[in-house]
């Protein structure tokens, strides 16, 4: 997409997956967008991630997939047996959705740094140390007293804990721990999620996410599914507990458990469910975890964020400052109601106390989604694009574009 002249004043609060994604496709666009972050150099925050077809998409947009490519890892297959009785519980493959299509692990760090990089080298102004606290009319209002503006539009990328949106999640029971790890010589195949649970109360996983920009050695992220209010819990009784619990769901996992020496290593995240109808106000927009917050189950969180950016970009690109707001709004409903629901559906039947739920997850749900056409329907939920992401905006300048789930690979080019 070539850049127009002039265009508006944007700026953007919050350095994170989302802000970096939504200054390059604003700077592409033509804009002049400020980001700040509060941290004195930008740096993200968590381990893995799965970036799904989708969001490879709106990376090649943006003119960063060969980068990204070159730091993940290919995820071929989503695996979930229940460690018990055995039941094949998840099975799904990515090229069901269509040939070709994979999932990309990646550690978060690597993403950053390919947004980062790629921001960077389009020369926008990056603000560190300028922590957002709210804004005063089309002005951003820093800790420290500072204001930044006027913009003609500001985006919030601020986040779970923003304080520039209205939305108030509703925190669920169960969250996880998570760490990075080295990739151990190991039997388990390095192209898929790997998960076993044992009923919905327990779960572990290990996900490849390829290799950190500045160190050739692959990387894991491991995790397990534990209650909020188990943590302090597990803090107290140390790892030996945990690790024997750990090795007799799934002995396979001993030279990942081998790396774990010091509680601090795990990192407890809890999760939440909670979306805003109307992700903006009078020129300003919410997007990413600002605009809808969800459980990882679906691995969506960072996919969603590219989406939202890659979606405002088109809005303004159809529409000024007053009006764009609600066109983003109306081009990200109706995938964004389809996620949100599919994760409150699913989030259950592997985080919750319910022997009935993890029942009807193995004998109903599982044996269904082996029967066509569940297997395609269930790789495009995973691959992201069991409806259309940017389904409410077909034109780019009067003209119709192809849809982002079905561009050729490739970088750059709107």
């Amino acid at each position: 997409m070539s850049p127009r002249h002039g265009g508006l004043r944007i700026g953007i609060a919050g350095a994170g997956m989302g802000g970096l994604a939504a200054g390059i496709a604003l700077t592409l666009a033509g804009h002049r967008v400020t980001l700040c972050d509060r941290f004195e150099a930008p740096r993200p925050l968590g381990s893995g991630l799965v970036l799904q077809p989708v969001g490879q998409r709106v990376l090649s947009y943006l003119g960063c997939l060969t980068a990204a490519r070159a730091l993940g890892a290919p995820v071929q297959v989503l695996h979930g047996v229940e460690a018990r009785t055995g039941a094949g519980t998840l099975n799904v493959r990515y090229d069901r959705a269509g040939a070709g299509l994979h999932g990309l692990g990646m550690h978060r760090a690597s993403l950053f740094h390919v947004l980062h990089e790629r921001l960077v080298s389009l020369g926008v102004t990056v603000l560190p140390s300028a922590e957002v606290t709210g804004r005063e009319g089309q002005s951003l209002v820093l800790a420290d007293g500072r204001r930044l503006g006027p913009f003609d539009l500001l985006v919030d990328a601020l986040g779970a804990h923003s304080p520039l949106t209205p939305l108030r999640s509703r925190i669920l029971p169960y969250g996880a721990l998570w760490t990075t790890l080295r990739w151990p010589a190991t039997d388990l195949p390095d192209d898929r999620l790997t998960q076993r649970y044992v009923a919905a109360h327990r779960m572990v996983g290990v996900l490849p996410i390829g290799r950190m920009p500045d160190d050739p050695q692959p990387l894991a992220a491991f995790f397990w599914s534990l209650r909020g209010g188990d943590y302090a819990d597990w803090q107290a009784q140390g790892l030996i507990p945990w690790k024997t619990e750990i090795l007799s769901i799934w002995p396979a996992l001993s030279p990942f458990l081998a790396q774990i020496t010091d509680p601090a290593q795990m990192v407890f995240a809890r999760y939440a469910h909670g979306t805003i109808y109307r992700p903006h106000g009078d020129r300003i927009v919410h997007l990413g975890d600002a605009f809808h917050r969800a459980s990882p189950q679906l691995g969506q969180g960072a996919n969603m964020a590219l989406l939202d950016a890659l979606a405002l970009a088109r809005a303004l690109d159809q529409a000024g400052p007053e009006d764009a707001p609600a066109l983003y709004a109306k081009i990200r409903r109706g995938h964004v109601a389809v996620f949100q629901t599919a994760s409150r559906f699913l989030t259950p039947q592997y985080q919750s106390d319910s022997r009935a739920v993890a029942w009807f997850r193995d004998r109903i749900v599982a044996p269904l989604g082996r029967v066509p056409p569940m297997p395609r329907v269930m790789a495009a939920i995973a691959a992201g694009l069991i409806v259309p992401p940017l389904g409410g905006e077909p034109y780019h300048h009067g003209r119709p574009v192809p849809p982002v789930w079905a561009m050729d690979e490739g970088e750059g080019g709107w």
